[in-house]
């Protein structure tokens, strides 16, 4: 276990001193009757199902994903889609101008982006050929005013899995926060970091309900770390940033648990079909790459000829050929049976 972790030493000094915004509804918060009227907020009294400001702490949602995930609700905090708690880490943490962040490309685009946003140096370290984070590169390049390393994990668009060791090493050497972006998780055969959430208290998980759950239209995401973060950022997210019909419709698909985990099984079973397909059966196809997630990267001999060839058969995918070390290499996300022959199919016309 990490000892030697005190998060004072990280939050910027404008936090620490910030008075959170306190809205109507976490001024009072004993409603227990009925017969209790609100005129505390001044909202639009005609009742239509959305004219009252939402729980803005989201606790009913909370009581669920804390049961799902065997974690308490005050390790959690929920942000519109899993960029919104990555920018409030960046604000939180992140001094303009002066602290930098560590990224690992190939990987999510928006960590560069919240990070020129914020005015925040991004040094990049590139992953290996077996797209795995380059321990050593990375504590070279650290230095006092290294605030965050994120890691995703399985990564995007590389699809793999960081190993548990490189991660476990980055975790207890790295003196900043080690946020794991866990988007992907659900397909991985490889377990989420939150069991072992309270070993690591620089440790910040995120997930969102966009991939596996299938919500990526209401944009929910997911922020699991421990209380003194979770309060920290509970402090500077803008009071109702999860509006009632997400926080709804996120209760229904949490409480269908059953046929989420069955999508989740019918995806990876196309997915295994559709890499043997692509290996097998596509001359153009140079390489598939291993993926613990919902989507395949493929290297071939020209992507950008690929990419416009499957545009003309109404075939939508991902060129990545620009990012580091993945040159004419496309990401394809896996689709249902019907879409995935439909692919299978125009790739081999295309030969």
């Amino acid at each position: 276990m990490k000892t030697n972790f005190n998060i004072n030493n990280l939050i910027r000094e404008n936090i620490k001193s910030l008075k959170p915004y306190s809205s109507a509804r976490d001024e009072y918060k004993d409603a227990t009757t009925a017969e209790m009227i609100f005129l505390d907020a001044n909202e639009n009294p005609f009742e239509n199902g959305v004219n009252r400001y939402p729980d803005p702490q989201q606790n009913s949602v909370k009581d669920v994903l804390s049961k799902i995930k065997n974690i308490d609700k005050k390790n959690i905090l929920l942000g519109n889609g899993s960029d919104e708690v990555l920018d409030l880490i960046f604000r939180a943490f992140c001094e303009p101008k002066e602290d930098n962040v560590i990224t690992l490309p190939p990987t999510y685009g928006m960590y560069a982006v919240l990070a020129n946003l914020n005015n925040i140096e991004n040094r990049k370290v590139l992953l290996n050929t077996d797209f795995q984070p380059e321990v050593d590169a990375i504590l070279n390049v650290i230095d006092a005013n290294s605030k965050i390393l994120f890691l995703c994990s399985p990564n995007n668009p590389s699809g793999n899995s960081f190993t548990a060791e490189k991660v476990e090493f980055l975790l207890t050497n790295f003196k900043g926060l080690v946020v794991i972006d866990e988007a992907y998780i659900d397909f991985s055969e490889q377990e989420s970091w939150l069991k072992r959430m309270e070993e690591f208290p620089n440790l910040v998980i995120t997930q969102t309900l966009s991939k596996a759950y299938g919500m990526a239209g209401i944009r929910l995401g997911v922020c699991y770390a421990s209380a003194e973060i979770i309060q920290i950022l509970n402090n500077i997210k803008p009071p109702y940033n999860i509006n009632q019909l997400t926080q709804l419709r996120a209760i229904n698909r949490l409480q269908n648990l059953e046929e989420v985990e069955n999508e989740i099984s019918q995806l990876i079973s196309e997915r295994n079909h559709l890499k043997k397909e692509l290996e097998c059966c596509v001359d153009f196809i140079e390489k598939v790459y291993p993926t613990d997630s919902n989507f395949l990267l493929i290297k071939v001999d020209d992507a950008a000829k690929r990419y416009k060839q499957l545009i003309e058969y109404g075939v939508v995918i991902r060129n990545r050929t620009n990012e580091p070390l993945c040159e004419n290499c496309l990401r394809i996300s896996v689709g249902i049976s019907e879409e995935n022959q439909k692919l299978l199919r125009a790739l081999k016309e295309i030969q």
